[in-house]
């Protein structure tokens, strides 16, 4: 049996062909669970939607396998879900993605989700009761050609660059453009995760 939690609009889900029968998936976003509602359902996927990651509608020890990308979690519900031997894999965007080209065009702004990093997650699965199986975490360039694409970026990822604006951030765009006509680029780095763990 697996689970998808946070399965978005459950592309990635119906990626993998896992027998329908034994497949399972929520989602909280109701545009979202809308469309999973609409997809999922008539394959045989047992959708729920749920927006609360500390109390999923299933019973204990349903799954073997659940999955987790870029969605929220709770690792005490993960393990009351699992059976014995059971295996939740996720892969996370970390607390520290982006923030040195926040800090260039919003200095001093807040992390959104400081404890997005593997110390912490693992000490949490831990806490709850897993075996760590496989625990990764990587930092990597992103890079930007123009500045267009930047505040394309930056406008859409509010929740990492809160209150961004062209006129807000104006001086700081116009040394990214003299950046970029000096080096060809600006550059970032992304932050990844990644934790398996077994029941």
């Amino acid at each position: 049996m697996l689970l998808d939690c946070d399965t978005g609009g459950g592309e990635f889900l119906l990626s993998l062909r896992h027998p329908a029968g034994r497949t399972a998936a929520s989602e909280g976003y109701p545009p979202n669970a809308r469309l999973c509602g609409e997809r999922l359902l008539p394959l045989g996927i047992d959708f729920r939607p749920c927006a609360d990651p500390a109390a999923l509608p299933w019973p204990d020890g349903t799954f073997d396998v659940i999955l987790n990308r870029h969605g929220s979690f709770h690792a005490p519900e993960l393990f009351r879900l699992l059976k014995r031997g059971g295996v939740f894999i996720t892969e996370q965007v970390g607390g520290d993605n982006d923030r040195d080209l926040v800090e260039r065009v919003l200095p001093g702004t807040e992390k959104p989700y400081p404890h997005m990093n593997l110390t912490e997650q693992r000490a949490a699965f831990e806490a709850a009761g897993f075996r760590i199986l496989r625990a990764e975490e990587a930092y990597r360039p992103i890079l930007f050609y123009d500045v267009g694409a930047f505040v394309w970026f930056a406008r859409i990822i509010q929740w990492e660059f809160p209150d961004f604006s062209v006129d807000r951030c104006f001086q700081e765009l116009l040394a990214m453009q003299e950046e970029i006509e000096r080096t060809g680029e600006i550059r970032g780095t992304i932050h990844r995760y990644l934790i398996a763990a077994g029941k």
